[in-house]
């Protein structure tokens, strides 16, 4: 082959037409001589069509930016222009949902073409980069929406297939006794999650199945609801049992109906509480925001006042430095004191909750009652917030209002007031408040973050909705039900820089009105590594904390319970699998100290995950030791282990996964999340996604996805390293916008089936010309240009078949049959005549 002379010979003709281009010659004008292909028939050859940086016009997956910015990946189809050029031909509704205001350029629209005038908005480009697949939109800035970014259309959003869903999970355990006088026990678990999505309608069940040798089988039905989400209100709707949120009383299971704000269909930059920056700029001005020494956001500003109130709100707080970088090169510098809660609103935005229905309790004995409830949250200016809220029943009534404030470089706190009003089971009443108060701040010069700090009161009278409802029971004496006095927690992580780990404490103590118990629970942790290998040091302290609810038995004695435990991960490599050495030992004041050594793997692209364990006690407790392992795969996922002692020796086995019906068939996958998506390739099985352990297309070519994000696009990317070999892909990402519990489809197209590399000849014995042009009638994703010596590649054939050859204004057909012919990896060569 004289490929590499060729490639020789174009890079130096390359070369040679860009020195002329820096001596001013016009690139447009550029001519691709044949003298420089070294092949018989050259003065046949056709290049016209890539002279002039032309391509051929047609539909191209392209990656699209307006201004810079990454739009997503969709088919476009190009035009030629009177220049040769490509042009992109968009669509009113393409431009719309790029963010552009389509209503105030009514030129954009042309008679006889679906194609927009994108001229018709002044100083808007295109500009379309073929080496790259890459569609570059340069938009005024005026002719744009200002969205925050992030932004997500909710007109666009997809709200998936109907199918019929299933999630399904089962365990079980066999225990046998090795006691001469032991009993051999086992047991079952089942766990059903059904549903049916229909367009924006998700109908959702959850019900469990137990079993074992001392307990007789029960099944429950942990909730069944029907839901959907309301775009023009940026919220969800439930009909059936749901929980009540938590952000101003305590959270309440119910059955009935609830309408409430959904933060996850705002913007990821406008979701949470940040502080609107306000500043003057004296001339257009750049402005940088940078937090934790990272830059978190720039733009550029007009002369005058301005305002940023789109920042991403981040978990760990910090402040923020704005540099403002004037036209003239000169700068202004200001630092904005941030802090986050959880019961902190930006300016201007609003989160409600409506909730009516039966208090819905799992102890089947508690009588059904009716309450409704409302909770309002408010983003007022200069960094406050005010928030509140009514429970209200025959039996009870709370009002609670609170204000949330950020101090600035004193972090910020939130604090609220509960008065509830009680009628007990007994016929008594009780009037109570409940104070509660939280605070956070991130003291980033030291590195310590102290993520809650929060400190609750509650008088004698004071009583929650659910401790007042799970008195009334049907003729029932009801237990009496610890209720909380104080309640402090606190929680600080410490980072000690690169070299020396971090450090992380936790602390929550709480006692009880009716009761003597106290709580106490304690965390202190340090984590670190050196060159690969991993040690943490932890302490953890617990004082009462089992549940004890009566008061007739209530627990005297202290149950305190030290745990010290020291854990080390040394990583080897065999061959090209990485293995863990884990060493862990546990001194304990309530039992026995032990020690471990073991090994653990991910194996098979993390579909396979396993370890051994083996154990040592200090008080003649005998050895013990354990198997767990789990795979993932394309049908769903197992388990299973196995574990010994001196008294016993147990065997674990499970399987889940998930099954979903829908127009295309069934298909089977691992366990769904909420939000799902399903892929199709048709005919192409095998096919791995990436990032996404054991998910692979079936034999139909479809895969499930088990978790993407609501509201956000989300790309799924085929794993082109793990092709099979009869596979090949064009397009190997797409972007999908799903609502809350959807299950959206990704499309894909791919070619399968024989690979082979055809030289094409004509009757006369000639090769077919370079640049001419291969055509599938049936199947233009076929379609290719032919290359040196006749040579052509071609993918997803099948055995045998007919194309047609269009060369210099003129076209044969040719027929081709791999039957018998030898191949190497999957690759078949082979010559065929084209006959006129």
């Amino acid at each position: 082959m004289k490929m590499n002379k060729i490639c020789i010979s174009l890079i130096l003709y390359l070369g040679y037409t860009a020195s002329l281009y820096a001596e001013g010659s016009n690139l447009d004008n550029l001519y691709f001589d044949p003298d420089f292909l070294e092949l018989p028939n050259k003065s046949s050859i056709d290049l016209s069509q890539f002279e002039n940086n032309e391509q051929l016009p047609g539909k191209y997956y392209v990656d699209i930016y307006v201004n810079t910015n990454l739009i997503g990946t969709e088919n476009i189809k190009f035009e030629k222009i009177d220049n040769g050029k490509l042009m992109p031909c968009l669509s009113i509704s393409d431009l719309t949902k790029f963010g552009i205001k389509t209503s105030e350029y009514k030129e954009l629209e042309t008679k006889g073409n679906n194609c927009v005038n994108l001229s018709a908005i002044p100083n808007a480009k295109s500009e379309f980069q073929f080496n790259s697949q890459r569609l570059y939109l340069s938009i005024p800035q005026i002719a744009m929406n200002k969205d925050p970014r992030g932004f997500v259309d909710l007109n666009n959003i997809d709200n998936g297939i109907t199918a019929l869903l299933l999630n399904y999970s089962y365990s079980g355990s066999k225990n046998y006794d090795r006691k001469s006088n032991g009993s051999n026990t086992t047991s079952n678990y089942i766990n059903l999650r059904p549903g049916v999505n229909i367009g924006p309608w998700r109908l959702r069940n959850y019900t469990t199945w137990s079993n074992s040798d001392d307990k007789s089988s029960k099944w429950d039905t942990v909730y069944t609801y029907l839901s959907r989400s309301i775009n023009q209100l940026k919220s969800q709707l439930i009909l059936g049992d749901g929980v009540s949120p938590s952000s101003v009383f305590d959270s309440v299971p119910f059955r009935g109906i609830q309408l409430g704000t959904d933060d996850d269909m705002y913007p990821e930059s406008v979701r949470g509480y940040a502080p609107v920056v306000r500043g003057i700029a004296r001339s257009n001005a750049q402005i940088t925001i940078r937090q934790n020494g990272y830059t978190i956001y720039q733009t550029e500003v007009a002369a005058g006042p301005f305002e940023i109130n789109d920042l991403y709100p981040t978990g760990s707080s910090g402040d923020l430095y704005v540099t403002i970088k004037e036209s003239n090169g000169s700068e202004q510098h200001q630092i904005i004191p941030f802090a986050s809660l959880p019961v902190l609103q930006r300016e201007g935005y609003v989160s409600y909750s409506i909730t009516g229905g039966e208090y819905r309790a799992y102890d089947k004995e508690i009588e059904k009652q009716k309450f409704g409830q409302l909770t309002l949250i408010y983003g007022l200016p200069y960094g406050a917030t005010a928030y509140g809220g009514s429970q209200l029943s025959n039996n009870y009534q709370a009002y609670s209002i609170g204000i949330g404030q950020n101090l600035g470089a004193l972090g910020a706190i939130s604090i609220d007031v509960t008065q509830a009003n009680s009628k007990l089971n007994n016929g008594d009443t009780s009037r109570g408040q409940s104070y509660r108060f939280r605070y956070n701040k991130n003291l980033n010069t030291i590195g310590t973050n102290i993520a809650l700090a929060g400190y609750r009161y509650s008088t004698d009278g004071y009583y929650s909705l659910a401790e007042v409802f799970d008195e009334y029971r049907n003729g029932i004496s009801a237990p009496e039900i610890e209720r909380r006095r104080n309640r402090a927690e606190i929680t600080i992580n410490q980072n000690l820089g690169e070299q020396y780990g971090s450090l992380s404490i936790g602390y929550v103590r709480e006692n009880y009105w009716n009761s003597d118990r106290k709580t106490q629970s304690a965390t202190v942790g340090y984590n670190n590594s050196w060159q690969g290998i991993s040690y943490g040091l932890n302490y953890t302290y617990n004082k009462n904390t089992n549940n004890y609810s009566y008061r007739s038995s209530s627990y005297a004695k202290s149950n305190d319970d030290h745990q010290l435990a020291l854990s080390v991960s040394v990583p080897f490599s065999v061959f090209d699998d990485t293995f863990y050495y884990n060493f862990n030992t546990n001194s304990s004041s309530q039992s026995p100290s032990t020690g471990s050594v073991g090994l653990s793997a991910s194996q098979l692209n993390n579909r396979l995950n396993w370890s051994l364990q083996q154990a040592f006690t200090n008080q003649d407790q005998g050895s013990s030791g354990n198997l767990n392992a789990s795979y993932k795969g394309k049908y769903g996922e197992m388990t299973g282990g196995s574990g010994y002692s001196k008294d016993n020796y147990n065997l674990y086995y499970g399987v889940n996964g998930s099954l979903v019906a829908h127009s295309g068939g069934v298909v089977l996958g691992q366990q769904l999340g909420e939000t799902s998506a399903i892929v199709n390739i048709p005919e192409a099985a095998d096919v791995a996604v990436l990032n996404q352990a054991g998910v692979e297309t079936n034999s139909y070519g479809y895969a499930l996805v088990p978790y993407i994000t609501p509201y956000r696009k989300n790309t799924i990317d085929i794993d082109t390293s793990a092709l099979p070999e009869n596979t090949e892909m064009a397009l190997t990402s797409q972007t999908v916008s799903p609502s809350r519990g959807a299950l959206v489809k990704a499309n894909f197209s791919a070619n399968v089936g024989y690979r082979a590399l055809i030289a094409l000849t004509l009757e006369n014995g000639e090769f077919i010309p370079f640049g001419s042009q291969v055509i599938f009638k049936d199947n233009p994703q076929l379609n290719n240009i032919v290359g040196n010596d006749g040579e052509v590649y071609l993918s997803g054939l099948s055995e045998k078949g007919q194309f047609i050859v269009k060369y210099n204004d003129k076209q044969c057909s040719a027929n081709y049959n791999l039957l018998g012919i030898s191949h190497y990896l999957g690759l078949y060569k082979t010559t065929v005549v084209c006959h006129k």
